[in-house]
């Protein structure tokens, strides 16, 4: 009986759309967990940095050219920073924030934040559908999409204050317009995919590997002997490896002009020579894909989708991009975990993949296959959802009371010392530029500007030496605020 409304069920003309839709609208109400959430829950560091950035466009106006943040430390890029320069992505994910939440208001800064990552998200899960349809089958596309917009991983990840949900929809765009060139030769899509793409590494480079499984579709169809005989494909294959690469280039070469606004990015290719160490395979395919993505269980649906035989290699050759990417950049890949994000559509397609096999293979009872498909989502996502959830918690409201006070007590144009080991997340909750660490002294910071010391660490030596120098306007059991410019008596 219950195999016969299955049955009836999906025998329904365009059902997969109707779950579809039904999958987005639910893949958006699940991102509205804790969206009020103050920006102080897991990753807030980067969080603010990226949330700063729209909150100085909002104050002072877009200018996608010069980005500015509240740190004006020496922290990021071992120089002092006094314009508060902020040169990371190419700002179209914080330009975008701005708007809505300048001209729409409703709703606060930081929900306008994640609903343009939540946004973007659902775009994505539409497009992870389509390759799944394209290379799967209309069911694959379907549980792709489900994986990719319900994983808890990808939950949180997604609705948060950061450039990679709208790097990971451009990327995604543009390998759906390369596929589309390649199923109708239209010059068009390959052009609209150069364009997204540079979209995509201007927000993050990290997307340039989402170009390996572009590189499988081109040779497959064509081979590298037809292409270099064949002077128009070759012409329009260079025209859109130019759309792609001269975007970065340019955006590069200007910010070269402001090195203190660049942060270090050295170290994390191989910073700490963890790369392809025991400790790199803990980390990565341990903690990170086997426990946080796949709950464990998700392994055995993710490995059969590896070992399935198909003709079709894209999900293989983009798992392989992803693997590369990890490789490449090891050290900033195991030191923090969202940097796993951009993963998560290959990771998404390949668990579809072997859950069709699993379900419907031929290979193993099926009764035993169905049952072990079944209680291995249900660990997965259980055992996902229990790491995941403590992301969601504010661990330290007390910079969230300290912000206010010195958001009310001091003059909007302040420059204050908000010490918080370098973690900006104090320092935005204050609404004011300076220092998120004392990055030399603090007689030395005073000489650079600083009018105000606020502090949730009452007792440090260097809140000692402030208290015993300067007027302290405001303290509590939690934090305390002085003023700079009122030496003691």
């Amino acid at each position: 009986m219950l195999n016969n409304l299955f049955t009836r069920l999906f025998s329904i003309k365009n059902i997969e759309y109707y779950l579809l839709s039904m999958m987005l609208v639910g893949g958006f109400l699940i991102r509205l967990y804790k969206i009020n959430n103050p920006l102080a829950d897991w990753h807030s560091f980067r969080q603010a940095d990226t949330a700063s950035v729209a909150r100085l466009y909002v104050e002072n106006g877009v200018n996608l050219l010069y980005p500015r943040y509240y740190d004006l430390s020496s922290t990021q890029s071992r120089i002092l920073n006094p314009e508060g320069y902020r040169f990371v992505e190419f700002p179209i994910y914080n330009a975008i924030h701005a708007l809505l939440a300048k001209n729409l208001g409703i709703l606060s800064f930081e929900v306008w934040g994640r609903l343009v990552s939540i946004i973007f998200t659902l775009g994505s899960g539409f497009l992870v559908y389509l390759l799944g349809r394209r290379f799967i089958n209309k069911w694959g596309g379907v549980i792709a999409s489900f994986f990719f917009l319900f994983l808890p991983f990808n939950i949180y990840f997604t609705r948060v204050i950061l450039p990679e949900p709208t790097a990971i929809f451009f990327g995604l765009l543009g390998i759906w317009f390369f596929v589309l060139f390649i199923d109708s030769e239209k010059a068009l899509f390959l052009y609209l995919s150069g364009l997204c793409f540079a979209l995509g590494l201007l927000i993050k480079p990290f997307i340039i590997f989402y170009t390996i499984p572009l590189v499988y579709l081109i040779l497959k169809k064509y081979s590298l002997k037809k292409i270099f005989k064949t002077p128009k494909l070759l012409i329009k294959l260079l025209i859109f490896i130019n759309i792609i690469a001269i975007p970065f280039f340019l955006w590069r070469a200007w910010i070269s002009k402001f090195p203190a606004g660049i942060p270090g990015w050295a170290w994390m290719f191989n910073g700490d020579g963890i790369r392809l160490k025991p400790a790199f395979f803990r980390w990565i395919f341990g903690e990170r894909l086997t426990k946080l993505i796949l709950g464990y269980w998700g392994i055995i649906i993710f490995t059969f989708g590896l070992l399935k035989p198909k003709k079709d290699l894209f999900i293989h050759t983009f798992l392989l991009g992803m693997f590369t990417y990890v490789v490449v950049f090891a050290t900033v890949n195991v030191r923090h975990d969202y940097y796993q994000t951009i993963t998560i559509p290959a990771i998404s397609l390949a668990l579809a993949q072997g859950l069709l096999y699993l379900w419907n293979s031929q290979d193993f009872p099926r009764f035993s296959a169905r049952t072990l498909v079944i209680f291995s989502i249900f660990i997965m996502f259980a055992t996902g959802a229990s790491e995941i959830r403590e992301f969601y918690k504010v661990n330290h409201p007390e910079i969230i009371e300290a912000g206010a006070a010195v958001d009310r007590l001091t003059p909007k144009d302040a420059i204050v010392i908000a010490p918080y080991n370098g973690d900006t997340a104090f320092l935005y909750q204050t609404k004011r530029k300076g220092w998120p660490v004392i990055d030399s002294s603090v007689e030395e910071i005073i000489r650079k500007g600083a009018d105000y010391y606020a502090t949730v660490s009452l007792n440090d030596k260097d809140t000692l030496e402030v208290i015993g120098r300067f007027e302290v306007i405001e303290r509590t059991n939690t934090y305390l605020i002085a003023d700079l410019h009122r030496p003691k008596k």
